[in-house]
């Protein structure tokens, strides 16, 4: 490829890449976009020929084309274009009407240059459009073909402006060597071969040096920057009021409503836990809602965005979670059970007297929070030795509506004393066990009625989670036993490569919590069917490509969207953890060296390690620099002979410009050998113009007969 076909193969690729981000980004219509990738395709076929439009034709066309930018925004209101997209819609369209003008144009320098700041421009209005990881695919691409337009289009430049002159030819002007330099020159063209390695290098040197002073700057406003579309919309389920099937209605979706990294949780091992929302404690016969007590909170107090919420006895078992939640229309912060400390960018951090957690409302945007939660529980032996009366649990978690079906309390008791049951604990085991096994689960919003929940129990006996939540809290209020119900979401899937859980809507579960009070605890039971309880599983290459795409959305929005000063801290304190780490490997090998090779065996060991760690270091960058063949010779005989035999000429004018003999311009390299009076330099000389002009190569001995002129003159100077 010739150097002018390598210039527009570029400058055309840069506008073909900012178009491509406009239009992933939602800023422009596919069909549009496709339209302006076949008038491209048009424009590159016309290059250079009459059918081009003149400047002033282009130039007449783009004033004209203005009007049309408010014409198509009144458009764009009479079809009910939404508010916020009208001027974002027009200035697209505006953008992809003077990028056509422009390229079916004939091209001075200037519209080149307006060329790439319209394709510049619409790299911005995709930027504001969308921040996602598949901006950052294009950005990338935009930035390695811009570096390489600006370099090639300077070099352009320059030619244009060097005018030719005639130079002293050193051999006849029939020699072979002319020859030989214009099929060179016709086979190869150095800028056009060279380019696109050169603005890699300077792409990724860009990289390396913005790299620190991007991580050690917060994003402005941290984690709430907005990802340019709406939330989750009817989140339903959590709220103050809730009726049954409302989370089965949930369930149907598979929109992600968050992610979450738990530390030290290798392999997912923390699948049992669920993320706790929102406890409910008032049954109302056809749903669950708060009672006046728990619909009071209080607002906790902030230290430098760290909320404490509780106390522990064992703060070394925490667990901590880090929680990456999408926008949502609830301010309901999802946490492992007992959370006892919030840390993160916001304003203020609620919770109710049921462990509920509320912050501000995010329905336009992404937050990261962290919980420390404590997740143990009393064993079960303790709770079973749990025998206090009734009245020890708050009553608002005993009572239930008058219009209960008697038939309830009945079906228990049989239940209860079927299995034995003679406290809470064994009760409640009793209970959960009896509806996991005998009754079926489906999705399926068959209770109906007046009273939903008996018509689950005595008729249907299958629902979804919410009917077996509810089924085991009531059934164990007529039996004095205090519960609540709360509404939250399973782990879900354990994404590897992202080292998180991704947590969908079908996720979406509710459970009970039962009151144990001798230690004053909740413990959570789950009485749902394992078929309602169980992660689906995807395997295969398109399951593995998704997981390793939400590994790069995760890392996306975690260090670049929503990097704010607690990420900051958060990626310091791992990068010193890695450090410590590695020392400390070392130092075990180390000590382990010097056990079993005691004395001076092992500190030449350590020697060798030390010479050997640099040396290898240096090898491996040779190698890359050279090529495995070339990099792992030092033989100098390998050296380019052209090179070289320049390298040699250079050293030997250098020599006897420090004796006082400098070569005139007037006089060839020979003529300047001979009257130096140097054998020396008459025979490097020689040497130089067979192998400079004559294409021919040293040997071995031509290279060491040399190397001994040198010294000799070295020696005589």
């Amino acid at each position: 490829m010739n150097f002018d076909k390598y210039f527009r193969v570029s400058s055309y690729g840069m506008i073909a890449i900012s178009m491509l981000a406009l239009t992933l980004a939602g800023g422009l219509h596919p069909g549009l976009a496709l339209g302006f990738g076949a008038l491209m395709i048009l424009a590159w076929n016309l290059e250079g020929t009459k059918w081009q439009l003149s400047e002033r034709v282009g130039l007449v066309v783009v004033l004209f084309s203005v009007p049309l930018f408010f014409i198509d925004w009144k458009y764009q209101r009479i079809i009910g274009e939404a508010p916020g997209r009208l001027g974002v819609t027009a200035l697209a369209h505006l953008i992809v009407f003077l990028s056509a003008i422009k390229i079916l144009q004939v091209k001075t320098d200037r519209d080149w240059v307006f060329i790439y700041l319209i394709s510049f421009f619409e790299l911005l209005l995709a930027a504001g459009l969308s921040f996602s990881p598949i901006f950052l695919v294009t950005l990338t691409l935009y930035l390695l073909c811009g570096l390489s337009t600006v370099i090639a289009f300077e070099i352009r430049k320059a030619r244009r402006s060097v005018k030719p002159v005639e130079t002293r030819l050193l051999v006849p002007p029939d020699s072979r060597v002319f020859k030989k330099l214009a099929e060179a020159s016709s086979k190869r063209n150095i800028e056009a071969s060279r380019l696109p390695v050169v603005s890699l290098a300077l792409l990724l040197l860009i990289f390396i040096l913005a790299l620190p002073l991007f991580l050690v700057a917060p994003r402005a406003g941290g984690a709430a920057i907005s990802r340019g579309g709406p939330g989750l919309a009817n989140f339903i389920g959590f709220s103050e009021n809730v009726t049954l099937g409302e989370v089965g209605t949930l369930k149907q979706n598979d929109d992600i409503v968050m992610r979450v990294r738990v530390e030290s949780d290798q392999g997912g091992r923390l699948r049992d836990v669920k993320w706790r929302g929102i406890a409910l404690d008032e049954f109302t016969g056809r749903g669950w809602k708060k009672s006046q007590e728990a619909r009071s909170s209080e607002q906790k107090l902030s230290d430098r965005g760290f909320f404490r919420l509780g106390t522990t006895e064992a703060p070394e078992l925490l667990t901590t979670q880090t929680v990456f939640l999408e926008p949502i229309d609830s301010a309901v912060l999802f946490a492992a059970p007992r959370a006892v400390a919030v840390q993160g960018d916001l304003p203020y951090v609620r919770v109710d007297p049921e462990g509920s957690i509320q912050s501000r409302p995010h329905d336009l945007d992404r937050i990261i929070y962290k919980v420390l939660s404590d997740i143990r529980h009393p064993s079960a032996d303790v709770l079973r030795q749990d025998r206090r009366p009734s009245s020890a649990s708050p009553e608002r978690y005993l009572l239930l509506p008058t219009s209960i079906d008697p038939r309830i309390e009945d079906y228990t008791n049989t239940i209860l004393v079927n299995a034995g049951a003679r406290n809470r604990y064994d009760s409640a085991r009793a209970i959960e066990s009896h509806l996991r096994q005998d009754f079926g689960y489906t999705l399926e919003m068959k209770a109906s009625g007046p009273d939903p929940l008996s018509d689950f129990l005595f008729n249907l006996r299958a629902g979804h989670c919410e009917y077996f939540s509810t089924a085991m809290a009531v059934m164990l209020r007529t039996h004095g036993i205090g519960t609540r119900v709360v509404n939250g979401f399973l782990p879900g899937e354990y994404n590897e490569t992202a080292g998180a859980y991704t947590v969908r809507q079908s996720d979406a579960h509710s459970w009970v919590e039962v009151y144990f009070p001798d230690s004053n605890s909740w413990v959570p039971f789950d009485p749902t069917p394992a078929a309602g309880r169980t992660e689906p599983e995807h395997s295969g290459f398109v399951a593995q490509l998704g997981k390793y795409a939400e590994a790069l959305e995760l890392m996306w929005f975690q260090y670049v969207v929503g990097y704010d000063k607690q990420e900051q801290r958060s990626l310091a304190s791992s990068v010193q953890d890695r450090v410590s780490e590695y020392r400390r490997m070392v130092s075990g090998a180390l000590d382990s060296l010097s056990r079993r090779f005691p004395g001076i065996a092992g500190k030449a060991i350590f020697v060798v390690f030390l010479i050997s760690v640099p040396l290898l270091i240096f090898l491996g960058a040779r190698v890359i620099r050279l090529g495995w063949r070339r990099g792992l010779r030092i033989s100098r005989t390998n050296q380019d002979p052209t090179r070289a035999a320049v390298e040699f000429y250079q050293r030997l004018t250098t020599l006897l410009a420090e004796r006082g003999l400098m070569r005139l311009n007037d006089q060839t390299p020979l003529e300047f050998a001979v009257n130096t009076g140097s054998n020396e330099a008459l025979l490097i000389t020689r040497l130089y113009n067979r192998v400079r002009f004559g294409g021919r190569s040293l040997s071995t001995a031509e290279v060491r007969e040399i190397d001994q002129a040198l010294k000799n003159l070295e020696t005589a100077s």
